[in-house]
Order: C-alpha cells, then structure tokens, then sequence
C-alpha cells in the first residue's frame, strides 16, 4: 500500500512538472505545436497545388485563332495560382475592389464609356440601360471610329458591360470597326445567371447589395422617371429578377421580363459574332454558374476563345501573395491586346 501511494505520489509530481514547464516554454516551444502548424501547411500546400492551381482550360472554335493564342498569348497556357489565402470564389469577387489598386494607364489612347445615369451626370431623358440594348455602345464605337479611321480599335468589356459588347457583335456581324475583343465575367444566361445569385448565401452577399444600388440610382433620377413608372413599387424590389420586372423591362418595352432576359442573354448570338473575341470565365463564378458557360456555341464559331479557370470568381482573378498591382485577368487583356495590334493581320479571315 505504501509502495503503491509512493508511485502515485511520484508520477503527479512529475506530471505536474511536466505541465509547469510548458506553460513556461509554450506551445511552440515544446516543439508539439511546431509540429502541427508545419503538418498543417504542409498538407495545404499540397491541396493548394493538386486541387486549386491548374491551367486553364482553353477553348477555341477555329484552328488558326488557336495557334494565334498559344503563341501570342503564353498566359493562356500558363497555370493560374490564385492568392493562396482567398482562393475562393466570393472571396475573391468581394476582396478584389479593396486589395487591388487603380492600374495605371498606358495606352495611348483609352475611352471609358459609362452608361446612362451611373457616372453622376444628370438624365435628361427617361431612360437608362440594359444587357441587351447595345444603341448606345454602337454610337460611342462609330463616334471613335470616326476620329480615328486609321487606328486598330479594341474593346473590352467586364461583366454585364461584357455581355452588351457580345450582343453588340452578335447583332453587327462583320459590320463594325474593331479589331478584337476581350470579354471578362459575362453572364451569357440571364435565367441561369439570375437563378445562381437567388440562392440564399449568394442573394445575401450579393443579390441583396446589387439591387439596392439599382434602386439608389432610380431614386437618384426620380424626377425623370416618377411620371412614367411606379417607382415606389420599384423601391420595394428585394431581388434583381424584381427590380427588373418592375423597372427595367418595362423601360424597354418587353412584354414580359422572361422575354427581357431571352434578349439579353448573349448566348444566343454567339454564333453571329465576326470578330476575334475572347472570352474569360472562372468556372467558380456565381454570377455565371460554370454549367452556363456557352462551350459548346464556342466550338461552332472560329472567331471564338474561351478561357476558362478552375478559381476566380466574378472579376477576381487575384494572384500572388499580396494581389494590390495586378491579376490574372489583367494580364489576360494586355498580352490580347498587343497580339491583336502588333500581329493582328494574322486574325483575319478566321
């Protein structure tokens, strides 16, 4: 009995020696949790590099718009590394405007065109815009042109400005002045698009804040609009789909807003488009859900390319440790831009 309390007596003050000193040294200083965090990043690193980085996946309607990528444009064969800590596709579309800074124009000619009501200047007319009127947008290219009648002339177009500039060449065909094009975050599908963001997490983040801005910028105007539309009836619209409903399709005359978004889906005038045109998705994007991407319309028409990434959410794109100078999709556009000006006569007739 006394050996037995003996031992006792010895193995706790041992182990109440043994706890003592590391609280003393700490976690990492007992090497145990040295060893769980290089565990940890390790197994990380590894999941980064087989599930999160990888190549693109290119899609191209023609063999010769091919060839001119691959060797024009090495980034789209390059692997994509995401900023390692927000990799994620709401992480990226929300962080991007915050961590990244104004790139600096190099260009020696850049034109901005904004849309009716949304650069702070008054409306003189009882009308703002949409993904499927593209009147606009053609008057500004043929003004341009006009100018400059000698000069290669690009555009590029992100997210819904991307889908009025695919519907712009979907209606115009060979009859436009420009070069090439370059699409960032479309939304080809306007159902599906929509569908995506009504879902509860996306329409938190997303849906909600969105169509709040929508109905600022009507209420900005309201003097304009009051006497033509119900705009109270707008200003309690809690989603996209029923701001459009109340406002926008009606503004443009569409019977109902399902035909509205048939219009404005640039999907269905893919295979009308005569110009070089590429086309940047990440099949992560909530607002353009990956089974939406038109791969299969691409493959029909040889003045198409379709880049599309595993990560990178809706205008993200974010890569490098710290993402403030430059993303993926910038250097998708400057590498297009100078092969389309500097070797663009290998384009033609594709």
């Amino acid at each position: 009995m006394i050996s037995l309390e003996l031992n006792f007596n010895v193995l706790t003050r041992d182990l109440s020696h043994y706890l003592e000193n590391q609280v003393k040294v700490g976690l990492f200083g007992s090497g145990v949790g040295l060893s769980l965090v290089l565990g940890f990043s390790a197994a990380y690193a590894c999941y980064y590099l087989i599930s999160v980085a990888k190549k693109p996946k290119l899609v191209v309607g023609g063999e010769k718009f091919y060839r001119f990528l691959k060797e024009q444009c090495p980034v789209v064969s390059e692997t994509y590394y995401p900023t390692f800590w927000c990799w994620e596709s709401r992480v990226q579309t929300l962080l991007r405007p915050f961590v990244t800074a104004k790139p600096g124009v190099t260009y020696r000619k850049c034109v901005v065109f904004n849309n009716r009501g949304v650069s702070g200047e008054k409306l003189l007319t009882p009308r703002t815009y949409c993904a499927a009127n593209t009147e606009d947008l053609e008057m500004v290219i043929d003004h341009i042109h006009r100018l400059h009648e000698n000069a290669p002339i690009m555009a590029a177009g992100v997210s819904m400005g991307g889908m009025m500039l695919a519907n712009y060449l979907g209606r115009k065909g060979r009859e436009t002045c420009l070069r090439g094009v370059v699409v960032f975050s479309a939304g080809w599908d306007v159902f599906e698009c929509t569908a995506s963001l009504e879902k509860p997490l996306d329409r938190f983040l997303f849906n909600s804040y969105l169509t709040s801005c929508l109905q600022a910028s009507v209420d900005r105007h309201r003097p304009v609009f009051e006497k033509l539309y119900d705009i109270d009836h707008v200003m309690k619209a809690k989603t996209i789909r029923q701001f459009d409903e109340r406002f926008t399709s009606i503004m443009f005359g569409y019977p109902t807003n399902d035909d509205y978004y048939r219009d404005a889906s640039p999907i269905h005038r893919l295979k009308s488009v005569q110009v070089p045109m590429l086309c940047l998705n990440a099949a992560d994007d909530v607002f353009s859900p990956n089974h939406a991407i038109p791969v299969e319309a691409v493959k029909q028409n040889p003045n198409l390319a379709l880049l599309i990434t595993c990560h990178g959410g809706h205008i993200g794109f974010l890569e490098g440790l710290w993402p403030r100078q430059s993303t993926y999709m910038d250097r998708v556009f400057r590498q297009f831009a100078k092969a389309v000006v500097e070797q663009g006569g290998k384009l033609k007739d594709l």
